[in-house]
């Protein structure tokens, strides 16, 4: 889960804890008010009506003023809610709930009167300003919300530049701010860093290609002499080295122009007996009853067949090279190829050994040069293939999955 995603459900949260402590704070304080005013008004009903009892108008008026009650007029009761009723001998104590408070009714014979507690009064200002101040929390929330979230913003757009540079586009930079925080650092630190790795790829790729095409007079002329010595066991390795060094002249300019952007592939429609065929054309083998082929469902897909070819190539050549026994298989089923050999299984991640001149320590020994893999994985990424492993019964099993036509 993304760290803007948690942010957000952490915001939810809050602002759900906070209305339900705003809503149940609110119920509670009402509650409370109307049991007060409540009791307060029944206790004063029973002197109130003592006094209209007696026939004592102005001793009522007195006493209200004293307790700080207020007459209103009597008007409109019919709307409001009755909360509290009780009949009394030729009268009748009601309690009603208004939007400013609550009213204290009373009438004994023909004589009524209606008080309002102006404490009341006092009460709502204190439970507006509690209002106020929950209102404000829950603002300062959603200000604190926005203003992280906006924050967070520019570290999302960092973590998709570091993907992008991670998948190759170097010249990716991030445009950086006015502002001197933290986040204008890193956007500073990112950019510098990807001059320095830009600058490091292209003197690598540089020196690959200078490298290679420095190589490849010398070992023309080395090959040219080399078939004019006799015969002997010191030409044989000598033969064997300097044909190590050409495939490795050969791969190496084979990832160069694999890494260029510029790369072209020239897409058509073949089945895939001929991309086989083509495959194993480029490949040196002394024996080929080593090679077990089985395709018994054939089918076409669209690549460059020179491309798909060196990768299958690269495949058949390292399941040559790092079995322990038996047959290389190469199996054509369900719009796939699959490469097989017995041999110890992968004692890290395949991405590890697609990267340049990657082996395992123990096959040192073994012809090879670790760029097999990486040029499959640079093929297979132009052709937007992916190329798929596992071990089973002793047999270490690349697949590559085709699209199918």
């Amino acid at each position: 889960m993304s760290l803007f995603k948690k942010v957000f459900i952490l915001f939810c949260i809050s602002m759900a804890i906070m209305f339900f402590l705003s809503s149940k704070t609110n119920q509670i304080t009402n509650e409370k008010i109307a049991l007060i005013y409540k009791n307060k008004y029944i206790e004063s009903s029973k002197v109130f009506l003592d006094y209209m009892i007696n026939g004592d108008m102005q001793g009522l008026a007195k006493r209200a003023r004293e307790l700080q009650y207020e007459r209103r007029k009597i008007e409109h009761l019919q709307d409001k809610k009755v909360v509290y009723e009780h009949k009394v001998a030729f009268g009748d104590v009601k309690i009603f709930q208004t939007s400013e408070g609550y009213l204290l009714y009373m009438q004994y014979l023909d004589d009524q009167v209606l008080y309002y507690d102006q404490s009341q009064h006092n009460e709502i200002q204190q439970k507006a300003q509690l209002n106020y101040l929950i209102i404000a929390d829950i603002l300062l929330l959603i200000a604190i919300f926005l203003i992280f979230m906006r924050m967070l913003s520019p570290l999302k757009k960092i973590s998709n530049a570091i993907e992008e540079f991670g998948s190759g586009d170097y010249s990716l930079r991030l445009p950086e701010r006015k502002k001197h925080d933290e986040i204008s650092k890193v956007v500073k630190k990112f950019n510098a860093m990807a001059t320095n790795l830009e600058h490091l790829m292209e003197s690598r790729n540089q020196l690959l290609r200078d490298i290679s095409h420095e190589l490849r007079t010398p070992i023309s002329k080395a090959l040219l002499s080399l078939e004019m010595m006799e015969e002997g066991k010191y030409k044989v390795i000598l033969k064997r080295s300097i044909q190590q060094i050409d495939k490795l002249t050969n791969d190496l300019l084979e990832v160069e122009r694999l890494n260029s952007d510029n790369l072209v592939l020239n897409l058509q429609i073949y089945p895939i007996n001929s991309i086989l065929a083509e495959a194993l054309s480029k490949i040196l083998i002394d024996d080929d009853a080593d090679l077990q082929i089985d395709v018994p469902e054939p089918f076409s897909c669209e690549v460059d067949l020179n491309y798909i070819a060196i990768a299958i190539k690269n495949l058949i050549d390292n399941a040559l090279k790092y079995r322990t026994h038996g047959k290389v298989e190469i199996l054509v089923k369900n719009t796939s190829i699959a490469i097989k050999n017995f041999g110890i299984p992968l004692e890290r991640d395949l991405e590890y050994y697609m990267q340049t001149f990657t082996q395992e320590e123990s096959s040192r020994n073994i012809a090879g040069y670790g760029l097999g893999l990486n040029i499959v994985k640079r093929i297979l990424e132009h052709h937007q293939l992916t190329l798929q492993y596992y071990h089973d019964r002793g047999q270490n099993v690349f697949i590559i999955k085709f699209h199918d036509i």
